[in-house]
Parts: C-alpha cells; structure tokens; sequence
C-alpha cells in the first residue's frame, strides 16, 4: 500500500485485495485532515501495532473498534504522540498533520492542534472554571480579561454552560461522571483543537450521559476532526462516517461505516459484529 498525502482514503489494510476505489465515490471526501503511512509501535522490545496506514477526514467522525488488547487506543495515543509519556516507546513510519509529519513537529504545538480526551474523566482538583481555563494558561493563549469569554464559550461548546454557570467556582468533582467528562471535552476545546481526540469516553456512563456526549459530537464534527475509540459498536455505528477494525495491532479494515456495518470485506471484521468473537 503506497503512502497517504492527504488527498486519498485508505479502504482496507494490508492484505486487502479490492483494488483502491476513487475516494470522492467511495468515502465521500474531498479533504484529510491527517494521513497514516506503515506506523509500527513498540513496548520496548514489543512491537504492538503493524503496518498501520488510514486516513482520516477533514471535520467527520472517525472509529475505531476492536477487541480489548487489539492497538486501538495506543494508536489513538500515537496521532499527539502521547506515547512518549511511556518509558521506552517506540514508534516508526509516518503520521501527516496537513501534510506535515508529527514526528519533526514541536510535541507543544501539535498538543494544541490535537487534543484529547480520555476513557476516565480527569477533572484537575481544582473549580470548574481553572479545570477549563487550565490549557489557555499554560499555553499563554488568553489575557485575563479574554479568559472568561474562552471559557463560557468552551462549556458552551460542551454542552454544559447551562449546568454549570451559576457554580464555576465550586469544585469539578461535584460534578456527576458525565458532567466530569463533558467538563474534559470543554478543557480540551478551550484551545481550538484541529483534531479531537477521544478514548472511549462513554465507557463509565450511563445511556442519558452517553446520549449527550454523542450529541456533543455531531455539534463538535463542525469545527474540528474527531477520532473515538469505542468498544460500543452501536455507537460507532451512530456517530462515525468512517470506522476501522483493529485486531491484534493490526487495522484489518477501514470504510465508510455503512459498509464496515453491512458489507464488510473481511471474514474477521464480519465475525467480530456479529459478535462471533471479541
């Protein structure tokens, strides 16, 4: 499989033996907003993922599903290169941010360009309004008097202005867990990411908190890219444009959803919905 500039989608993975379809009929895109050519990863001597090469769409959705242990979330790790938090990581290949590899980018700014949210809310031990303004003072990116505009409009973003103006001074773990995680989404937002990264963030919640956290994200797609791991196929099957499946640190197959979901090209990806295994 030939490398990824940006102006193609990957429909497959290695091994994949249709041939490559034009992506404006197949995926429906005219734009990437990032292009992943032959990632391999290592734990130390490890190699977990294998030859990983995807596209991902400009302001669409984007899934990955796959068993527990498949790569999933530390290839969602290597798109800001939070993998160098691990001692002793390793990854190789290439990973195009408008073009531009990751990897000869200042790590600052590519964290500013690609947020992330995680599976368990993180709220600092701080109020509500210091956990959302938290990125805009590191980053220098607000004088005092913008600070309060950046954060309503981050909660507003969020969807959680409404819940939370009248007790942005009280802290963030009064908030219930779906509260807690939409606050990280406003966190990550307050520094108008490019691309939004999140690692299952719907595992810890109930339906009505994960309704409003899918919610959120067709509101988000707007303005930014969005990357989700998820373990729920429901839920990519409702809220992503684009779905890869990943087995054992491989990306077995990568498709515009409807397809992944109804006519899946490969016997591993068919028997994994239909819940043969996994």
């Amino acid at each position: 499989m030939g490398n990824l500039t940006g102006s193609e989608v990957v429909i497959g993975a290695p091994g994949y033996d249709r041939p490559p379809q034009d992506p404006g009929k197949e995926a429906g895109e005219s734009a990437l907003k990032m292009a992943v050519n032959h990632l391999d990863f290592h734990y130390g001597p490890r190699q977990v993922l294998f030859d990983i090469s995807l596209a991902i769409a400009d302001r669409k959705i984007t899934a990955l599903i796959g068993p527990s242990g498949c790569g999933k979330s530390t290839f969602l790790r290597t798109l800001n290169r939070m993998h160098e938090t691990v001692r002793g990581t390793h990854a190789e290949g290439e990973v195009l941010l408008d073009g531009r590899n990751i990897f000869e980018m200042d790590v600052v700014s590519l964290r500013r360009r690609v947020g992330m949210v995680f599976q368990k809310s993180n709220p600092f031990p701080k109020s509500i309004f210091e956990n959302v303004a938290y990125g805009l003072k590191v980053n220098g990116m607000a004088g005092r008097g913008q600070m309060a505009e950046v954060v309503e409009r981050s909660l507003r973003r969020a969807a959680l202005w409404d819940e939370v103006k009248d007790h942005l001074h009280k802290s963030a773990y009064a908030l219930s867990g779906g509260q807690q995680q939409r606050l990280c989404i406003a966190r990550a937002l307050a520094i108008d990411p490019e691309v939004l990264l999140l690692d299952e963030p719907c595992s810890a919640l109930d339906p009505v908190a994960t309704a409003k956290i899918e919610d959120l994200l067709f509101d988000l797609v707007d303005s930014c890219s969005i990357v989700i791991v998820t373990h729920n196929m429901q839920q990519a099957a409702r809220v992503a444009d684009h779905t890869g499946f990943f087995l054992l640190g491989k990306l077995i197959e990568f498709n515009r959803t409807d397809v992944i979901f109804k006519k899946p090209a490969r016997k591993e990806t068919e028997d994994y919905i239909t819940g043969r295994f996994g």
